[in-house]
């Protein structure tokens, strides 16, 4: 009969998710993970796999984990949609200004390291994103219900502009932008959108 971990697995996991995110996946070393947990690397490669495995399931929960905290943030009335909309793009702002250590997006992070190789990270990255995009769609659609936004406009084609200026967001921060520079993006991303007169 096997014996019952004697370990927590999230911890492991969220240790692994910080070396990957930190020093990227290529440059991330099995005996390091080992070494920060404590176990060795037999335990490790036991409960999770190799290091590709490993990866997979912390970009997996990462990218859940992104699109979890934008849908709480977008979905609610109609009534408020245009206040959330505002409220998650400057909150992205804000959020990735404070990233003085420059880590960045791991969803991002990881699908340009590695998306180009690995098909499974391609596939997840596309996932997120296309769900990010869903949640901004669904949002702005509820924007235009209420009247915030005027009703001939393609969602769909806003809410791909909106993603790709809080994509845009992270990269320039990683370049040294400043905060005040990200938040007159965001404020700029939001009035470009087509208003309606109220």
């Amino acid at each position: 009969m096997a014996r019952p971990r004697k370990f927590d697995e999230q911890q492991v996991l969220d240790t692994a998710r910080e070396r990957f995110w930190s020093g990227g996946y290529a440059a991330t070393r099995m005996e390091g993970i080992a070494e920060a947990t404590g176990l060795g690397k037999g335990s490790l490669y036991g409960a999770f796999g190799g290091k590709q495995e490993r990866f997979h399931r912390v970009f997996d929960d990462y990218c859940t984990s992104v699109v979890d905290a934008a849908s709480r943030q977008l979905r609610g009335d109609d009534a408020d949609a245009y206040a959330r909309l505002s409220a998650h793009v400057y909150a992205v702002a804000a959020a990735t200004a404070a990233d003085t250590a420059r880590r960045g997006c791991l969803l991002a992070k990881g699908a340009a390291e590695l998306a180009e190789h690995d098909e499974t990270v391609a596939k997840r990255a596309r996932a997120a994103i296309e769900a990010l995009q869903a949640l901004l769609e669904d949002d702005i659609a509820a924007c235009q219900h209420n009247g915030d936004i005027a009703a001939d406009a393609d969602p769909g084609k806003l809410a791909a502009l909106v993603l790709a200026v809080l994509r845009g967001i992270e990269a320039l921060s990683k370049a040294g932008a400043s905060e005040e520079t990200l938040t007159d993006i965001a404020r700029t991303a939001l009035a470009v959108l087509p208003r309606t007169a109220h």
